[in-house]
């Protein structure tokens, strides 16, 4: 089963907050089955983020902390789903998680910075979870964070 959210083309100067904020999605498909959340960006830029890789990297408070080095390590979360997409204004998505968390907002740029560095963001998740020595059940997902399944010129940066 699919959700579709739909960015809305109004014109981007109205809706652009900060000079980061220069990739609008154009399209935001959940795919439940896989726990996949496919974003299409306006520059055709598309990701497809597993559910558990957004949950582990929410922008909320109970994921970074109010502070550097106040972080939360995020365990057990491979088996976690979006249960609702929610448009904020024209800006960003509040993604609900099926393990109740819905405190993030992923805001337009931070969806794409995800998507991007999102090689280098899991590895250093995976690195995180082995120095802690905790173990991870592996997901058929995780072949969209590996850099054999990315585009070549993507360097994770």
């Amino acid at each position: 089963m699919e959700q579709q959210v739909t960015a809305n083309p109004l014109p981007v100067k109205s809706i652009i907050s900060s000079p980061r904020m220069n990739h609008i999605p154009t399209e935001i498909k959940l795919n439940r089955q896989s726990r996949v959340l496919t974003v299409r960006f306006d520059d055709e830029n598309v990701f497809e983020l597993p559910c558990e890789f957004l949950r582990v990297h929410s922008p909320s408070a109970e994921v970074r902390g109010h502070g550097k080095g106040q972080e939360v390590l995020q365990l057990h979360k491979e088996l976690v789903n979006i249960s609702a997409i929610e448009p904020v204004g024209n800006y960003a998505v509040r993604l609900i998680f099926d393990d109740q968390h819905n405190t993030g907002l992923y805001s337009w740029p931070l969806l794409y910075d995800l998507g991007k560095n999102r090689i280098a963001l899991w590895q250093k998740y995976l690195d995180h979870l082995s120095n802690d020595q905790i173990a991870r059940q592996s997901q058929a997902s995780d072949s969209l964070l590996t850099a054999s399944n990315s585009d070549p010129m993507d360097t994770g940066q």
